[in-house]
């Protein structure tokens, strides 16, 4: 049911008696915590872009009666 340019997309759900497997897209952007580290310091227009994308996303989602508890750079995954 989502579908948004700015969130990524889960293929498929597993279950096993033990785990749950969860199949997304791949995005090799890595994390966007690992990019602020990586680069020493984050440009405003970078964090414009960030923020903006991340918002747009935000507003789909909620529009949708679904919510994000754990927003952090760490669970920002970078295409």
């Amino acid at each position: 049911m989502i579908n948004h340019e700015n969130i990524i997309k889960m293929y498929e759900v597993y279950e096993s008696d033990k785990y749950i497997h969860l199949v997304f897209e791949y995005l090799e952007g890595g994390e966007l915590f690992e990019r602020i580290k990586s680069k020493g310091s984050y440009q405003e227009k970078d964090a414009m872009n960030v923020m903006k994308n991340l918002l747009l996303a935000l507003d789909y989602l909620h529009n949708m009666g679904i919510i994000h508890r754990d927003l952090k750079p760490e669970n920002l995954i970078l295409a």
